[in-house]
C-alpha cells in the first residue's frame, strides 16, 4: 500500500489540532516549511524526514530538541523555555496518545485481504454471508452461521455452528469460534484465540471427577478487541458476556459464566474465574487473579499481580494479596520491608527486660 502524504495543516485537522506559530514561553515564531509532507509515523527519538511523532508528557520534552521529525504532536504546556528548540513544526492538541492514534490511521492504515473467498476454504451452504466479506484459505465455518457485512476472516480460523458473527470484524489467523457464539460489529480477534471452549466444569463422584455440561454460549458487544492466544469459555447455563468496548490483551483466561462490563481493560496474562463479575470501566493489571463467584464493581483499578479474593463495592485502586486498597498497600509494603530489622530491635529489647529482671 502507497503511503499517505499529507500537509502539517492537514494534518493537524485530522486529529483535532492546532499548528503552534508561537511555540515557546517566549512566543518566538518557529519557522516550519508550509509545503512540508508527512508520509509516516515513528517514535520520537528515531523519527526521520517525513514523520509524524508525539510526546505525551513532560519528562520527555528534552527529545523535542533532537528529532529529526518533521512534525511533533504535544500538549503545548508541557513545553518549557528550556525545552522550545528544535525544527520540527509543532500540533498542539490535549490528548497527544489519542491524536497519535488519529495519525496513524490515515498514515499506517491497515490493510486486509480484499472481499471474496479464498481457495480451500469450507463453507456451509447453509452459511449466510454478508456483503464484501473476505474469508481466506483453509478457513472453515460450520452449519447456521452468519457472518456479518465487510467482515474479514483470514486463513485458518474455525466458526462454528450456529455462530453469529456482526459487521466489520476482523478474526486474524487460527482462531476457533466455537458453536453458537455471538460477536457484535467491529469486533477484532487476533491469532491463536479461542472462543467458546467449554468451561472446567466438573462434579465430584467419590475421588473421581464427572463433567458437567458446559450448555451456555459466549456474547461478545460492539468494538470488543481480544488479543492473541485468549480463552473465553462459554458458560454452564446463560451466558458468558463482554461488555461493549472492552480491550483484552494477550494470554487471558476467562472461565465459564463470567460477566465483564463496558470499557473495561483486562491486560496480559489475568485469569478471571467462573461466575465472577467485573464492572464497567474496571482495569486488571497484569496477572491480576480474580476468584470465581466474586464482583468487582465499577470504576476500579486493581494493580499487578493482585488477587481478588471479595467482593470490591467502593471505586478506587486496590493492590496485593488479597487485593486491598492502595495506599494501605503502599504502608503495608513498607512495613513488611523493615521487618527484620524490627525483629531484631524486639530481640533486643526482649534481652534487656531479661536482665533487668534478673537484677
Amino acid at each position: 500500500m502507497e503511503p499517505k502524504s499529507l500537509s502539517i495543516n492537514t494534518l493537524s485537522e485530522i486529529v483535532g489540532g492546532r499548528v503552534g506559530t508561537e511555540y515557546d514561553v517566549e512566543h518566538d515564531d518557529r519557522n516550519y516549511d508550509d509545503d512540508a509532507a508527512v508520509t509516516g509515523a515513528a517514535p520520537v527519538v528515531s523519527a526521520t524526514a517525513g514523520d509524524a511523532t508525539f510526546i505525551a508528557d513532560a519528562r520527555s520534552m528534552k527529545s523535542l530538541a533532537t528529532t529529526r521529525a518533521t512534525v511533533v504532536i504535544l500538549r503545548e504546556r508541557d513545553i518549557t523555555k528550556e525545552t522550545a528548540t528544535g525544527e520540527a513544526a509543532l500540533i498542539f492538541v490535549e490528548n497527544p496518545h489519542l491524536a497519535m492514534a488519529k495519525a496513524m490511521e490515515v498514515l499506517r492504515p491497515t490493510a486486509h485481504p480484499a472481499p471474496g473467498i479464498a481457495p480451500g476454504a469450507t463453507i456451509h451452504d447453509s452459511t449466510t454471508i454478508g456483503a464484501d466479506v473476505s474469508i481466506g484459505a483453509n478457513a472453515v465455518i460450520e452449519e447456521g452461521a452468519r457472518i456479518g457485512d465487510r467482515t474479514v476472516i483470514y486463513p485458518g480460523v474455525y466458526i462454528g455452528h450456529d455462530v453469529e458473527i456482526g459487521p466489520e470484524c476482523v478474526l486474524y489467523p487460527n482462531i476457533s469460534i466455537m458453536d453458537r457464539s455471538v460477536l457484535g460489529a467491529r469486533v477484532i480477534i487476533h491469532a491463536g484465540t479461542v472462543v467458546g471452549s467449554d468451561g472446567f466444569g466438573y462434579a465430584k463422584d467419590g475421588v473421581k471427577y464427572h463433567k458437567i455440561p458446559q450448555t451456555g454460549i459466549v456474547r461478545i458487544a460492539d468494538d470488543v478487541e481480544i488479543g492473541a492466544s485468549v480463552t473465553i469459555d462459554r458458560a454452564m447455563l446463560g451466558e458468558t458476556t463482554i461488555g461493549r468496548g472492552t480491550k483484552i490483551d494477550n494470554l487471558v483466561q476467562i472461565a465459564h459464566n463470567v460477566q465483564i462490563g463496558e470499557d473495561t481493560i483486562i491486560v496480559a496474562q489475568v485469569g478471571i474465574a467462573g461466575s465472577s463479575t467485573v464492572g464497567a470501566r474496571v482495569q486488571l493489571g497484569g496477572q491480576v487473579g480474580v476468584v470465581g463467584h466474586v464482583s468487582i464493581s465499577d470504576d476500579i483499578l486493581i494493580g499487578a499481580r493482585g488477587v481478588v479474593t471479595n467482593n470490591l463495592t467502593k471505586p478506587g485502586a486496590y493492590s496485593g494479596f488479597p487485593a486491598i486498597n492502595h495506599g494501605d498497600w503502599l504502608r503495608a509494603t513498607t512495613i513488611s520491608q523493615k521487618l527484620p530489622e524490627l525483629r531484631k530491635r524486639v530481640r533486643e529489647l526482649e534481652q534487656k527486660i531479661n536482665e533487668l529482671e534478673e537484677d
